[in-house]
């Protein structure tokens, strides 16, 4: 793995180091934006859950508790940058008596010694610079017959974003889940364009189209930032 680079994000190595629970719950959206379609998904797709599952940028790991939660025979791994977030999902693990084992990895470069049936990278991409290097080394480490999914930002969401990042005070009220005193620093590659997807773009770089996770979760209702945050999955 190559060292963390946080160039046009925060340094999550030290957003981490002290976090309390508050602070995990307002960096894991995971837990309330999609888990309920990803769970949906899973089923549709695993009747008895995937044999294995890695999330990547797992931060407090809601996905990887939940799924291994439910299907409590599939290998599941969480895989993030920041090592005291890893080390608090650890512990957590411990306490709930969970098979869940939580590694360091690095985006763009992802170099598992295996492959899993679900790759997610959830929430994590608009923090990558390399956001073409990232989903090819992502989509490298799913099972033939198996699927990525992730969520990523495109021109709306940054059109969107540079509105917020003009007046933050202004848009983010006290129940935000961002700062505003850390929102144009955290999200510095999406308001400079740096990082955005499209379809087509991921059909470019992975050879596949991409589709939405809701077109197969359809009892879920799709969260409100999705036009410009589109859920997909892309099959292999």
């Amino acid at each position: 793995m190559t060292e963390t680079q946080y160039a046009g994000t925060i340094d999550w190595g030290e957003y981490w180091d002290g976090a309390d629970e508050a602070v995990r719950e307002d960096t894991g959206p995971s837990a309330d934006l999609v888990a309920e379609p990803f769970v949906e998904f899973l089923d549709t797709n695993f009747r008895d859950g995937p044999d294995a599952y890695a999330d990547v940028g797992c931060g407090p790991g809601d996905l990887a508790f939940e799924v291994a939660e439910r299907y409590p025979d599939t290998t599941v791994v969480g895989y993030d940058a920041a090592e005291a977030v890893l080390a608090a999902n650890r512990e957590r693990a411990r306490e709930a008596d969970r098979e869940v084992a939580f590694e360091r990895a690095v985006l763009p470069e992802f170099d598992p010694d295996r492959r899993f049936d679900v790759v997610s990278c959830l929430f994590t991409l608009c923090y990558v610079a390399d956001i073409a290097r990232a989903i090819e080394r992502l989509y490298g480490a799913v099972e033939p017959g198996g699927c990525l999914v992730f969520n990523y930002h495109n021109r709306l969401a940054r059109a969107h974003y540079n509105r917020i990042a003009e007046a933050p005070h202004e848009h983010l009220g006290e129940d935000a889940v961002w700062d505003p005193e850390r929102f144009t620093d955290r999200f510095g590659l999406v308001l400079a364009g740096e990082n955005l997807l499209s379809y087509e773009r991921i059909h470019e770089v992975l050879g596949t189209w991409p589709q939405s996770v809701f077109s197969l979760a359809d009892n879920a209702e799709p969260y409100a930032a999705h036009r410009y945050e589109p859920l997909v999955y892309v099959p292999k």
